[in-house]
């Protein structure tokens, strides 16, 4: 595995459109993708504006994948990733996860967290979370919309600049609910 990191080029609308028509996206909001609202999703800034920046996923040169870093002009911001079908579980996430969260860390002075979130039910992608650093942060039942007209559960990940730093997890005080 060659894993490399490109930012998407405004002239790459094509290609992207391509890539996110072409699979099947089963842990995101929207998992089928039209070339309709692939294009209007890239004429509104949403892969690269001033808050927005996105970068192929390449393994040897060929895409893979797409990370999609969203919120930059706040100190919390999010990502996105989307794997290729075929190269889904053979560790590319876990790649991809690390060197995002170094990216925005080193890029960006005044980032002190980066926040996931991710089905509940997407357990290779929580398991990327867990050894990438990031700590469980949230638990939402019944957030995430399916295109099935199902709901699931979503689950909120976090990592700190300083627990990047020390290489330590911090975990959040959960039993902290005031006693009556």
């Amino acid at each position: 595995m060659n894993i490399s990191f490109r930012r998407l080029s405004a002239s790459e609308s094509g290609p992207l459109v391509t890539f996110l028509t072409s699979e099947n996206w089963p842990f995101h909001a929207v998992s089928e993708v039209d070339r309709e609202t692939a294009g209007q999703w890239v004429t509104e800034g949403r892969f690269e504006s001033e808050e927005n920046r996105s970068f192929w996923v390449a393994d040897d040169g060929a895409a893979v994948g797409l990370v999609r870093l969203m919120d930059l002009g706040d100190a919390t911001p999010l990502f996105d990733l989307r794997l290729r079908a075929a190269d889904r579980g053979r560790g590319v996430g876990a790649v991809a996860v690390a060197w995002l969260t170094r990216y925005l860390f080193e890029e960006f002075p005044d980032v002190r967290r980066i926040e996931g979130t991710t089905r509940q039910d997407n357990r290779a992608m929580r398991r990327v979370f867990v050894r990438s650093g990031y700590a469980k942060e949230a638990h939402y039942r019944d957030a995430w919309p399916s295109s099935d007209g199902g709901v699931h559960d979503a689950v909120g990940y976090a990592i700190l600049r300083r627990d990047w730093l020390s290489g330590k997890v911090t975990v959040p005080q959960w039993n902290d609910e005031p006693v009556e």
